[in-house]
């Protein structure tokens, strides 16, 4: 399955300027929320839980931010490819310049897990996460993820 399935065309941010970890959450779920007419704060602390339960800063510059939510109906997931990378308290130490945040209905357990591998697993692709780093803008970067594997 195209990642362009799971993610949007505007569901794709080249540049995003942040400073650390605390910031980059907080803004994508400010942008996560907007988008699913949910207040902020329950993105947030969904995902400030997820990451107490141990980094989704999978290695090689590339994290995964997620959190199950009873509030929604459908999944969501928004890429962002930072401006610089920062401090992500990543397993492999890294800083991270790549993020995919995902969102699913808390009813949804398997499709979640689902969801997570079919969005992970071309970020293991050294050719493929070059060319999203190489993509000069978001529509560049939605290209590569609407084409199929």
């Amino acid at each position: 399955m195209p990642l362009g399935d799971l993610i949007g065309s505007d569901q794709v941010v080249a540049g995003l300027r942040v400073a650390d970890k605390g910031q980059l959450l907080a803004e994508l779920s400010r942008r996560a929320a907007a988008a699913l007419s949910l207040p902020q704060s329950i993105v947030l602390q969904a995902l400030l839980a997820r990451e107490q339960l141990g980094s989704t800063g999978l290695g090689r510059g590339f994290a995964l931010p997620h959190a199950r939510l009873p509030q929604l109906s459908r999944v969501y997931a928004l890429l962002a490819r930072l401006a610089r990378p920062i401090d992500y308290e990543a397993v492999d130490e890294k800083p991270v310049d790549l993020v995919v945040l995902l969102l699913t209905p808390e009813s949804a357990a398997n499709q979640h897990l689902a969801t997570l591998a079919a969005l992970s697993r071309p970020f293991r692709e050294e050719a493929f996460v070059a060319q999203v780093r190489k993509a000069p803008d978001a529509a560049g970067i939605w290209k590569l993820l609407a084409s199929p594997a």
